[in-house]
């Protein structure tokens, strides 16, 4: 009887709240960023090695693997983990937004379309995860600007523009006294373009594997092998989907700006992510949208897995405690 009843508490726990949900995923991705972070460095770098130039253009790194070791050689543990104080305050607005408001969205939308709420849909289950994603890209925009330079920052084997910066704070005040807000909100259009997206496939491709595996029989539902697989599979697909926006907004991030005879400061390369994508394609070819995908699959791939699969565990942990409570 102990059994049967506790088999039987696991569905009737509540559904937690989009402030709950936002919590939990802000938690899963800040665990995920501790192990991403120095693959994402190594993944800035490659982006920004040889921009605008032919090929042929000598290179600093190698590859992924030599940008890891090199940055670790060089800088150590400060430079395979630079930008991780911003990247965590991102990951919380980012993948909390994107996690917590995902399945509101999803709802929401699939009754505007008159089907049921907690229906699986493909088509409004991407629609919500573009929406998500924008949303969390449009709130972090500023952290990730700075993470992406602080990232490209090396004082031993330098590539692209260099921006240095004492702390985020430095990186935010230093900005805003330049550019005004202007220059924090520099490259929003990137990045909604780019976390739209990833956010479009990443979480109904996971929730879609994730329905097939138990479907069929393969694993259980709540089994963490269950999420490992369906968010390897996510990983793959936001990695594949996401690299050119990916480059673009690295370059536009981390573009030298100049200032206008009307006083405005803009970016010295590219107008804007478009403009990056067609120009990075005239000088180098697609390729160059692909530089550094090695080192962001080596990103997106830990990160998705670990993010998703401590966002499950969580969320359930949390329902339990938090039930548990309200029943005593």
């Amino acid at each position: 009887m102990a059994n049967a009843s506790s088999a039987g508490a696991s569905p009737k726990l509540r559904p937690l709240s989009t402030t709950e949900g936002f919590i939990c995923g802000g938690i899963a991705a800040c665990i995920a960023v501790t192990f991403s972070n120095p693959a994402e460095v190594a993944k800035t770098r490659l982006q920004l090695q040889g921009e605008l130039a032919k090929e042929g253009a000598p290179k600093v790194y190698g590859s992924a693997l030599d940008a890891l070791v090199k940055t670790w050689r060089n800088e150590g543990i400060r430079g395979s983990q630079r930008g991780l104080g911003p990247a965590y305050a991102y990951q919380i607005l980012l993948n909390g937004s994107r996690l917590g408001f995902y399945e509101p969205f999803r709802h929401s939308i699939n009754r505007l379309f008159g089907r049921a709420p907690t229906e699986q849909i493909p088509v409004t289950s991407v629609m919500a995860g573009a929406a998500s994603g924008a949303v969390g890209a449009s709130l972090g925009n500023p952290l990730f600007l700075i993470k992406a330079r602080m990232q490209a920052f090396s004082p031993a084997l330098p590539v692209g523009t260099q921006h240095h910066y004492k702390s985020s704070f430095d990186a935010l005040s230093t900005i805003f006294k330049a550019e005004g807000f202007g220059g924090l909100v520099r490259g929003i259009d990137a990045a909604i373009l780019r976390t739209s997206m990833g956010s479009s496939v990443q979480l109904p491709t996971y929730n879609w594997t994730k329905n097939q595996i138990v479907k069929r029989g393969w694993l259980p539902a709540d089994s963490t092998w269950t999420f490992l697989a369906s968010s390897s599979v996510s990983g793959a697909c936001v990695c594949l989907v996401m690299q050119p926006a990916d480059t673009a907004l690295t370059r536009v991030y981390n573009q030298p700006t100049k200032t206008l005879p009307n006083g405005k400061r803009v970016g010295a390369l590219y107008r804007n992510p478009i403009d990056c994508l067609w120009k990075t394609f005239k000088t180098e070819g697609v390729l160059g949208w692909y530089k550094g995908s090695t080192a962001h699959f080596l990103r997106i791939a830990p990160h998705t897995i670990i993010t998703l699969t401590a966002n499950d565990l969580i969320m359930n942990l949390y329902k339990r405690i938090r039930d548990r409570g309200s029943a005593w």
